[in-house]
């Protein structure tokens, strides 16, 4: 995606950039989603989109009009195929199927070794995500968004084409915040994923058997899997900015531009890299100054915290938002782009007293980590 951006500003023409990654990026290994208003420069790879949305849990139902919102999906192979494309046309970039085995950085110059070979760079941009810098810690709480998704085909025509399912908490919670996410195609072909926001993962069985009862709940119980997916997206407000240095610079979840407390990463990375591309053209810049941190990692935090220690409350955190809720100005403040008045009505929602108990928590946390930053 940077680099992607770097080719479409035109301002990196004279400059060497090499691209190294493990995967070959050949297959579908994922599925993205994110609301927009506008034409992204993703518009083109974008495979389905809808105007309307469902919102679920086991006592009421809300249809969700998004509108000026539509919200899109990304095939990743799609992505992949896209974006290479773009990149095999630029001569000053190389992109090497190398897996990184170690980084090393030197007062003039970042070394970085693979496998096969060796490389040194001026500045050098790392997505590795690196487990043990959030879990080995114990200041900022750590959930993961862990799902399994299955693509069918039904026999039956039980799906809506037109809108998808946000979240439908309806299934059995079993003291986590779990819920179904749907995202149908075709009356009768939908991508349904079983997710959970939690600390631990399940047993593969266990997201595959809650698929099932959840398809025979939509009369769906003759279907055939095209495809399967899973994943786990790490939650956290862990300071990740903190281990930028003058030449390297962490992005992506690697980089903490993950959502946290949502583990919607594309919208936000697309942003963080746009950012990032004014960034890199500034003079005598070091990488340690591009993060800023802001108030919505507050919002995010307060919400961990409470998902971490009550897990259980999280269907009634996203209902009391959604039930009532513009669901516009909610998109809006989880995009980060509401003012202090905006942040206020959609917080007010929430349930009053496992956010208050947060907030002395958080400010707590908060004002202990900054007295040693």
């Amino acid at each position: 995606m940077t680099v992607y951006k770097m080719i479409l500003s035109g301002k990196f023409t004279d400059k060497s950039i090499l691209l190294l990654d493990q995967d070959a990026k050949k297959t579908n290994d994922r599925t993205w989603c994110f609301w927009e208003k506008e034409k992204s420069v993703w518009d083109s790879v974008i495979s389905k989109k809808w105007d309307s949305a469902l919102f679920a849990n086991a006592n009421f139902k809300r249809d969700l009009e998004i509108n000026p919102y539509t919200y899109n999906k990304i095939s990743g192979l799609d992505f992949y195929t896209f974006v290479f494309d773009e990149i095999s046309k630029s001569q000053n970039i190389t992109f090497l199927n190398e897996k990184v085995t170690d980084i090393n950085e030197l007062e003039t110059h970042v070394f970085v070794g693979t496998l096969e070979n060796r490389y040194t760079c001026n500045f050098l941009l790392n997505s590795i995500y690196t487990k043990a810098f959030a879990e080995n810690q114990s200041k900022f709480p750590v959930l993961q968004q862990h799902f399994v998704g299955w693509f069918i085909k039904s026999e039956n025509e039980v799906f809506n084409p037109d809108e998808a399912t946000f979240m439908d908490f309806s299934v059995e919670q079993k003291g986590n915040t779990r819920f179904m996410y749907v995202l149908p195609t075709s009356k009768t072909e939908a991508l349904v994923e079983y997710t959970l926001f939690s600390e631990k993962l399940l047993p593969i069985e266990e997201y595959e058997n809650e698929i099932e009862l959840y398809l025979q709940k939509l009369d769906a119980s003759q279907f055939e899997i095209i495809e399967k997916e899973q994943g786990s997206i790490p939650m956290t407000c862990f300071p990740f900015w903190k281990k930028n240095t003058k030449r390297v610079l962490s992005i992506g979840t690697a980089g903490g531009w993950t959502k946290a407390s949502t583990g919607y990463t594309f919208k936000n990375s697309d942003k963080k890299s746009s950012e990032l591309i004014e960034f890199l053209q500034k003079d005598n810049f070091e990488m340690k100054d591009f993060h800023k941190k802001s108030r919505f990692w507050f919002y995010d935090l307060l919400l961990l915290d409470i998902l971490y220690r009550y897990n259980e409350l999280g269907s009634s955190i996203f209902s009391s938002l959604f039930k009532k809720g513009n669901p516009k100005l909610i998109f809006k403040f989880l995009d980060e782009e509401t003012t202090f008045l905006e942040d206020v009505k959609v917080i007010l929602k929430c349930p009053k007293i496992p956010f208050l108990k947060a907030l002395f928590r958080v400010i707590f946390l908060s004002n202990k980590f900054n007295s040693k930053t």
